[in-house]
């Protein structure tokens, strides 16, 4: 597949760069790499992309796009970003095709984890 035209990076805000980055490192294996006090990039995440320093947060209660991740193990996720300091917005719900959760990083924004297992 040809990368013209395609998605290729996505930013989001972050009061907080460092919390940011240890949220998703610890809970998705996500490395980091800094621009300065402002700026971080993030690889391993399936798509490139960064964090900026904004006190605004992403939501979809705000018209924000969402961001779904995929998971093997819904359950085991859930834990992973709970015990990392996340936050569970709406239950694991059906759906055709599998099942998905809503959560927020440490920083505010929204995200969703779904599973087709």
């Amino acid at each position: 597949m040809t990368k013209h035209e395609k998605i290729n990076y996505i930013e989001f805000p972050a009061r907080n760069i460092d919390k940011a980055k240890r949220f998703f490192s610890e809970v998705f294996g996500w490395s980091f790499t800094d621009y300065g006090p402002e700026y971080t990039c993030f690889a391993d995440a399936g798509i490139n992309g960064g964090f900026f320093k904004s006190d605004l947060s992403s939501s979809t209660e705000n018209g924000a796009a969402l961001i779904v991740l995929y998971s093997e193990n819904l359950e085991q996720t859930q834990t992973k970003i709970e015990k990392a300091g996340g936050t569970i917005l709406k239950p694991t719900f059906s759906f055709p095709g599998g099942s998905r959760f809503h959560f927020s990083d440490t920083n505010g924004n929204e995200y969703a984890v779904w599973s087709d297992a």
